[in-house]
């Protein structure tokens, strides 16, 4: 016999384990709030290295650049050097030679080094930003995962009291059903259907008033929320898989369902003291309609009463030729 300890337990349980759930998913949650922080991090990161990578081979370019131009210039002193002691006019022009193509290619190679000794100097920017914000990044993301460890560690906690005092609820509804046929085996069933309701619904047991569910206000069968009433057995909603027990009310409360219910059922019928214009005129075309009607009608009437007239002096008529004829 289910009493009214079972539901009083059960109710206990059900706020323990709402708090439970909630607590679980925010657990459950808990990496997601580091996961963005995480992503952007990895983000910058990857940036660094591409950063790097091309800075690297910008800093080869520019070594190249420095040491062709060391050439070149070596080339334009040497031919420098050697046109003062030039012996032949051949030789000369040689030389002179010389000397141009080396100050062209001077010229162009230090024009190519400024260059990219400039891009290496942004490039060169752009790492110390992307440093920063890598340190600034880690930084807030490991202050992040501390305060996000000690959420948890007071979440954990609390879970910890929660399935305490959950064991506990548990015994004492398995200690009500002991002496029934198998008894551990129903309180499983039980409280597996009520901790999968509350996991869907956030609320696994409610009262039965009037007849209707207050879980989804649905109208129960009346014998089975008899049965509700009767409280012989653990019973559930068969629209919302609830577990019900049953509660009294007052007189007022079932006048205030009944006027619901007789408020719900006339919802969509018109009141109104006024009839509406297209009705006013709807009532006058149907009066006209009437005393068309009855003039029809008159005028047959009067056409039959000419028609009887007729057969009556037709009738006479006849009579008379018959006398006539006697004589």
């Amino acid at each position: 016999m289910v009493t009214t300890e079972v539901f009083e337990n059960l109710k206990s349980l059900q706020d323990i384990l709402v708090k439970k759930y909630e607590l679980e998913k925010k657990v459950s949650d808990a990496p997601k709030q580091l996961s963005n922080q995480e992503d952007l991090l990895a983000k910058t990161q990857k940036e660094y290295i591409e950063q790097k990578e091309t800075f690297d081979a910008t800093q080869a370019t520019v070594t190249e650049l420095k040491e062709k131009l060391s050439e070149a210039v070596k080339m334009r002193e040497e031919g420098e050097k050697g046109i003062a002691n030039s012996v032949t006019h051949k030789e000369y022009e040689a030389l002179e030679k010389q000397i141009t193509e080396a100050k062209f290619q001077e010229d162009d190679l230090r024009k190519e080094l400024q260059q990219k000794e400039k891009e290496l100097a942004g490039i060169n920017d752009d790492l110390k930003t992307s440093e920063d914000s890598i340190k600034f990044q880690q930084d807030e993301l490991n202050a992040n995962k501390d305060s996000l460890n000690k959420e948890l560690d007071s979440f954990n906690a609390e879970l910890k009291a929660l399935n305490s005092k959950e064991e506990k609820i548990t015994n004492n509804i398995k200690e009500i059903y002991k002496d029934e046929e198998n008894a551990e085996l129903k309180v499983q069933e039980i409280l597996f259907k009520f901790q999968r309701i509350i996991q869907r619904n956030s609320e696994g047991i409610v009262s039965v008033k009037n007849g209707v569910c207050s879980g989804c206000h649905m109208i129960l069968p009346a014998n089975f929320a008899n049965e509700v009433r009767e409280g012989a057995d653990i019973n559930f909603c068969p629209y919302c898989s609830r577990i019900l027990y049953y509660e009294e009310v007052n007189e007022n409360e079932e006048e205030n369902y009944f006027t619901m219910g007789i408020a719900g059922s006339l919802a969509g019928l018109n009141f109104d003291d006024e009839p509406d214009e297209e009705d006013e005129d709807l009532n006058e075309t149907d009066e006209d309609s009437d005393e068309l009607d009855d003039e029809e009608i008159s005028d047959e009437n009067e056409d039959g009463d000419y028609e009887d007239d007729d057969s009556d002096e037709s009738e006479d008529s006849d009579d008379s030729d018959e006398e006539n004829d006697d004589e």
